[in-house]
């Protein structure tokens, strides 16, 4: 294990592993199989980068994604790694060439997508590397990529099985930040991994604060948050559809914000250079639908906002989780409204999927919803999702520092579900409020809802409190939206008790709007989260030294060095190289590299 520790602190340039990080870089060291569950941010890299480093011959990276490839490959070669990548990306003369050097044994880590790996000349090639050179590991990523119940499911994980059959002897290791007990047992069962030890990290993100806010004007609360929060910080805002992702991202753009969009319907190259732009530059904010962000691996985005609800707990975490990946603080923001919940579910009922898969879909999106109107810890109720516990009262959520207000509701929900009961079981909550409030609109007219027993029994309530209810109900299976009546509202058998008053039901009393943060507010906020730096003149000078590295050899400047590794530098202030090299994440070869460049920033700040 000393050639390990040794790697550790030599080429990575930290002291000692986390948390499981050892124990696993050992079991794969001595030829055996793991299946790895570790959190974004976690160190999984690491698990699967030094065994390769320790073990005699070539080690195959399987990679669902080019950037992903070239990120690793890029943080990997500053490290003085010997890695490259194989993918459609490069030329012929560039293949051959890499091709050529993995046969010389001069390449000890190839990152690959999984495609290639059931091509039979690849195949050939890696027979040639395991007789000639030797192969050291084959290592699995994002691997809960290969359930079909995942919520990035690519059908070509599931042939890796070939890895197995054709080189029994190779180790493998299976890695993923998110997984729940189906998608779990999918990976074992996909990848022939029933005989590898299971390694099991928390879940755990302490460094991310949660919040979810309820909808009110959705676009000035996401500004409010990023004025209050984030200005000049890199992020990301998630919206279900290519039109919204595109408007916000201009809308942000006329507001003075650095924002590019990002989604499936853009062309390749567009994509590419938003990414690019992301990847490489400083305060970019990536407006996106899903198909942004796996395999990002970019350790400095300080926020995930959430503009429209994610299908599942496992998208959500997976999502939230490409936040604060160096371990300082980061926010998980949410907006949430009785649209999503009805558009949501509308989008599960009318899809192609069997039953089989909507029926868990359904329970997935349930947990969220629970997930969105819980009174509780929020790092508590993602845990338990995971299948973990935590003692909650984090200090880390919206309802740990501002504890959620309840109310016994059973009366005012009464006469939500039979409103909807007297007005047919058709319409949606916007219209069932009106008749509650006895509001004469055209449309209550037209049906002659105005006589109904249900107009206007709920006057004693504003329009914003019966919303809270409709969407409370709605998120708690006692409505659900019918399809057939264009998402008009319907009673579930669960409603019947609350109607009969046989059950108690108590809701969450909604917080108000959050109202713009003053610039002094914002200022120490960020002060609080980076010690001082941003306002300090060393740290600037810190990062635009970084950036001039970065650009110099066309990389992303977290490459260079981690913001993490920056604030050390700017709180210790080392005055010679030994001290330089005393900072966590800096290894030999950066020492060697920028040790004295950033040593002379130090000198000329004084």
């Amino acid at each position: 294990m000393s050639d390990a520790i040794d790697i550790l602190q030599t080429t990575f340039g930290y002291d000692s592993f986390r948390d499981k990080q050892q124990a696993i870089v050992e079991h794969v060291i001595a030829g055996q199989d793991a299946l790895v569950l570790m959190p974004t941010g976690g160190g999984k890299s690491l698990c699967y980068q030094i065994p390769a480093l320790a073990r005699d011959g070539l080690a195959i990276i399987v990679s669902p994604l080019i950037a992903l490839m070239q990120d690793q490959v890029e943080a990997l070669q500053q490290l003085g790694v010997k890695a490259a990548f194989l993918n459609s990306s490069l030329s012929v003369e560039d293949n051959a060439s890499i091709t050529s050097k993995v046969l010389s044994g001069e390449i000890k880590i190839l990152y690959v997508a999984p495609e290639r790996l059931t091509v039979s000349s690849f195949l050939n090639l890696l027979d040639e590397v395991n007789t000639h050179v030797g192969l050291a590991l084959f290592a699995i990523d994002e691997a809960h990529c290969v359930s079909q119940w995942g919520h990035d499911f690519r059908p070509e994980y599931r042939q890796l099985t070939i890895l197995h059959d054709r080189f029994p002897k190779v180790p493998r290791i299976a890695l993923t930040a998110t997984a729940d007990g189906p998608t779990r047992a999918e990976i074992i069962s996909q990848l022939a991994l029933e005989n590898a030890q299971q390694f099991i990290s928390s879940f755990d993100r302490p460094n991310i604060r949660y919040h979810v806010t309820i909808k009110d004007n959705a676009r000035q609360q996401l500004l409010h948050f990023l004025e209050r929060e984030h200005a000049n910080d890199a992020g990301i805002i998630y919206c279900l559809s290519r039109k919204k992702v595109e408007a916000t991202a201009a809308w942000l753009t006329e507001k003075g914000w650095q924002a590019l969009p990002y989604h499936a319907g853009l062309s390749a190259q567009l994509r590419e250079h938003n990414q690019r732009r992301f990847l490489r530059e400083e305060g970019i904010i990536m407006v996106a639908t899903i198909a942004f962000g796996m395999g990002i691996d970019k350790p400095n985005v300080r926020f995930v906002a959430h503009l429209d609800l994610p299908k599942s707990m496992e998208g959500y975490y997976q999502e939230t989780g490409r936040a604060g990946r160096d371990g300082l603080p980061a926010n998980a923001w949410m907006a949430y409204g009785m649209g999503d919940v009805v558009s949501m579910r509308q989008m599960l009922d009318s899809g192609d999927a069997s039953e089989e898969r909507k029926r868990l879909e359904v329970i997935k999106l349930n947990a969220l919803l629970g997930f969105c109107e819980s009174t509780g810890c929020r790092h508590q109720s993602i845990l338990r999702y995971f299948g973990e516990e935590h003692p909650g009262n984090c200090g880390q959520c919206d309802n740990c520092i501002n504890p959620v207000d309840t109310w016994l509701a059973t009366q005012a929900a009464q006469m939500a579900l039979s409103c909807v009961y007297r007005t047919g079981q058709r319409f949606g909550a916007g219209h069932l409020i009106d008749v509650l409030i006895g509001k004469l609109t055209p449309q209550i007219e037209r049906f002659n809802h105005d006589k109904v027993s249900t107009f206007g029994i709920g006057k004693d309530f504003s329009q914003s409190q019966w919303n809270s209810v409709y969407r409370q109900l709605t998120a708690a299976g006692y409505l659900e939206a019918d399809i057939a009546a264009y998402g008009g509202l319907k009673l579930t058998e669960t409603a019947r008790p609350i109607l009969k008053g046989e059950q108690e039901i108590w809701l969450r009393r909604d917080a108000t709007p959050e109202k713009r943060a003053s610039k002094a507010e914002r200022s120490s906020r960020l002060k609080e989260a980076f010690e001082g730096a941003n306002d300090d003149p060393l740290w600037l000078a810190l990062k635009a030294k970084r950036m001039e590295l970065a650009k110099e050899q066309s990389v992303p400047p977290y490459v260079i060095f981690h913001d993490a590794t920056l604030i050390e530098i700017l709180n210790q202030k080392p005055q010679d190289l030994t001290a330089m090299g005393q900072i966590s994440g800096i290894g030999q070869a950066k020492l060697e590299r920028y040790g004295l460049a950033f040593l002379e920033v130090i000198a000329e700040a004084g």
